[in-house]
C-alpha cells in the first residue's frame, strides 16, 4: 500500500472523528428548543415583576409629583395631567441647593475614603497577622456594632465640642479615621479569601508588609472596596442625626439637613408646598441612584464573594 493511500486514510479518519465529536457535543434538536415556561418559573417571574414595580413606584411617584403644580401633587397620576419646570427653577431659587450639595459631596468623599482605607488597614492585620489574642480583639471590635448609637452620642458630641468643632463640617466625616465595625468585619471575609500564597511568594521575593498590602491584596478586594464605597456613600448622602447635631448655620448644611429645613420653611401656616419638598427630593437622589449603577456590577460580585471563609 502507497504512502499516498496511507495519508488518506488517516485523513478520512481524522474527519470522521472530528465530525463524531462536533455531533457529540451538540445538543439534539428536541434540547436545542427553548424549553416552556413551568407554573413554578411563572409564578417566580411574576413575583419578581410585582416586587419590582413594588420598589420602583415611590420613586416613580416622586419624579412625577415634581413636575406638577401645587395642587395636583398628590392626584396619583404617574402622568402628570399639567407638566410643568417651575418646581425646578424654584427649588434652586427658594434654597441654596448648589452649596447644599457640594458641602454634602465634600463629605461624602471624605467619608467614604476615611473609612475604606482606615478599615482596610485593620481588616488586613486581623486576616494576615497571627499574633496571640488576636480572635479576641477581633471580638471586641465586632461588639462595638452592639452599641446603639444614642449610647455614644453624647460623649461623641462633648469630645467635638471641646475641640472647637462643632458648627463644622469636619463631626460629619472624621469620625471615620479610625473605621467600622462592619467594613473591617466585611473587608476581613474577604481577605481571608485571598490565597495565601501568593502573599508568601511576595515576601520571598523582597516585598514587604506594606508593598503586599498595596500591590496584591488592595487590588484583589477591588470588589469588597466598591461595596464599601457605596454602602458608606449611602449612609454619609443620607445622615440626617449628625447634621442635626452638629451643623447650626444654613451655609454649612448638607442635603438632608437641608430638606429639614425646607420642611420647616413651606410648612408654617398650614400651607405645604409639598411641590418645592418632592423636587428637592429628586435632586438629592438621582445622584445615588447613578453612582450604584455605575458600581453595581462590583457590588454583586463582593456581596457574592464576601464572607466564603471564616
Amino acid at each position: 500500500m502507497s504512502s499516498g493511500t496511507l495519508d488518506a486514510g488517516r485523513a478520512d479518519a481524522s474527519r470522521v472523528a472530528a465530525q463524531a465529536e462536533i455531533e457529540a457535543r451538540t445538543p439534539p434538536a428536541a434540547e436545542r428548543r427553548p424549553k416552556r415556561p413551568t407554573p413554578v418559573r411563572i409564578l417566580v417571574v411574576t413575583l419578581l415583576v410585582v416586587s419590582t414595580i413594588v420598589f420602583i413606584y415611590p420613586f416613580v411617584w416622586l419624579v412625577s409629583a415634581s413636575f406638577k403644580p401645587r395642587g395636583e401633587v398628590f392626584d396619583n397620576r404617574l402622568v402628570p395631567q399639567t407638566f410643568t419646570l417651575d418646581n425646578y427653577v424654584q427649588v434652586w431659587q427658594e434654597a441654596p441647593m448648589a452649596l447644599w450639595l457640594l458641602n454634602t459631596l465634600i463629605v461624602t468623599v471624605l467619608a467614604c475614603v476615611t473609612v475604606t482605607i482606615s478599615s482596610a488597614l485593620v481588616a488586613w492585620g486581623f486576616a494576615y497577622f497571627r499574633f496571640r489574642g488576636r480572635g479576641v480583639l477581633f471580638g471586641l471590635v465586632l461588639a462595638t456594632m452592639m452599641l446603639p448609637g444614642a449610647v455614644t452620642m453624647i460623649p461623641t458630641f462633648l469630645i467635638w465640642n471641646a475641640l472647637g468643632m462643632t458648627g463644622t463640617l469636619t463631626p460629619l466625616w472624621a469620625g471615620n479615621l479610625f473605621g467600622s465595625a462592619f467594613y473591617i468585619f466585611l473587608l476581613r471575609q474577604f481577605f481571608l479569601g485571598l490565597p495565601r500564597e501568593l502573599f508568601e511568594a511576595a515576601r520571598i521575593d523582597g516585598a514587604n508588609n506594606w508593598t503586599i498590602f498595596r500591590r496584591i491584596a488592595l487590588p484583589l478586594t477591588k470588589p469588597a472596596l466598591v461595596v464599601t464605597l457605596l454602602f458608606e456613600f449611602q449612609a454619609a448622602w443620607t445622615d440626617l442625626m449628625r447634621p442635626l447635631i452638629y451643623l447650626r448655620d444654613s451655609s454649612t448644611f448638607t442635603i438632608p439637613r437641608g430638606l429639614k429645613a425646607l420642611v420647616d420653611q413651606f410648612g408654617f401656616g398650614g400651607e405645604w408646598h409639598w411641590e418645592i419638598i418632592v423636587t428637592a427630593s429628586v435632586i438629592t437622589t438621582v445622584p445615588m441612584i447613578i453612582l450604584f449603577f455605575l458600581g453595581q456590577r462590583h457590588f454583586v460580585e463582593g456581596i457574592a464573594t464576601t464572607g466564603t471563609k471564616g
